[in-house]
């Protein structure tokens, strides 16, 4: 549960009403790929059985699911129809398509290759906490996140999100922790980081596996390559990677967070994960965001 968070905030003027929300969510409700779409997107239930909640409140966080499935169609595949078609116009006019008939060509090509192609499916799990005014994606790709918002906001009324800024960039606090070998109370280095010039050049470091209070390090930076991704541990609870995005990756769980009990249910277990997933992430946000100069506030 949780691998990748992507953290915005959530306004200040969005009221939170749990049956308002899993009504709006209903309305967009995922439904399966047509033949000629390319792609779909909607809410499924968390809990997996199509029957459950769309929205799940458990221990006052809300838990939802984003389904999106893809038509694949390979880009030769599209090429090859396209050109084919491009041919057949040519030998019955005896000229050949310019750039404005193939775009449309195209677009042809791929409409008649949707219905044949397999598709793919992947979910996103949002997490909003309405008491912190946090909202999380659980992805790493920046796109997915905004994608996945653009539809939430669609669909809650009066929900405004912007990315979550700190005073101090990722980059220049990760840079002070290699050099000093002091990072902020209660974290710890680990041994991967990814080391970046920010120049044309793009010159990469990366370091696996592998001890990170060295010279050869501390040298790196001084020589103006800056830490893009630092491995780190917080109150020996979480692992993870810090980007300089603001990303969060690779979550990992250590021993003693989660209680194996094989004695509970399906759906307790469901239930109790989600409920200390979510109480540890809602303790680690907020020291890292202090850890990183404090939470940077629009002006008003």
């Amino acid at each position: 549960m949780f691998k990748n968070l992507t953290v915005f905030r959530i306004g200040p003027d969005w009221a939170a009403d749990l049956l308002q929300a899993e009504a709006a969510l209903d309305k967009d409700r995922f439904v399966e790929c047509g033949a000629t779409q390319q792609q779909s997107a909607g809410w499924v239930a968390p809990r997996g059985p199509a029957e459950a909640p769309l929205l799940e409140s458990i221990a006052g966080q809300w838990l939802l699911r984003l389904m999106v499935e893809q038509r694949v169609v390979p880009g030769a595949v599209v090429k090859r129809r396209t050109d084919e078609i491009a041919d057949q116009l040519e030998q019955s006019t005896g000229r050949r398509p310019g750039r404005k008939q193939t775009k449309e060509l195209k677009e042809q090509a791929l409409l008649e290759l949707l219905p044949q192609a397999f598709t793919k499916r992947a979910s996103i799990d949002v997490w909003l906490s309405p008491t912190d005014r946090w909202l999380i994606v659980d992805t790493g790709s920046a796109t997915r996140a905004d994608e996945v918002v653009t539809l939430l906001v669609k669909a809650l009324p009066g929900l405004s999100v912007q990315a979550l800024h700190t005073n101090e960039s990722p980059a220049a606090v990760m840079s002070d922790w290699l050099l000093s070998g002091e990072p902020a109370a209660d974290f710890t280095v680990d041994r991967e980081c990814e080391l970046k010039t920010p120049d044309e050049m793009k010159s990469v470091v990366r370091y696996a596996r592998h001890p990170l209070d060295i010279e050869e390090v501390r040298e790196h930076i001084r020589q103006g390559k800056v830490p893009t991704r630092l491995a780190l541990t917080w109150n020996a609870r979480i692992a993870f990677t810090l980007t300089d995005l603001l990303q969060i990756r690779r979550i990992e769980f250590l021993d003693g967070v989660f209680e194996d009990d094989a004695s509970v249910s399906k759906e307790e277990r469901f239930d109790a994960d989600a409920a200390i997933a979510t109480a540890e992430l809602r303790r680690l946000l907020p020291a890292l965001v202090e850890a990183l100069g404090g939470e940077h506030l629009p002006a008003a």
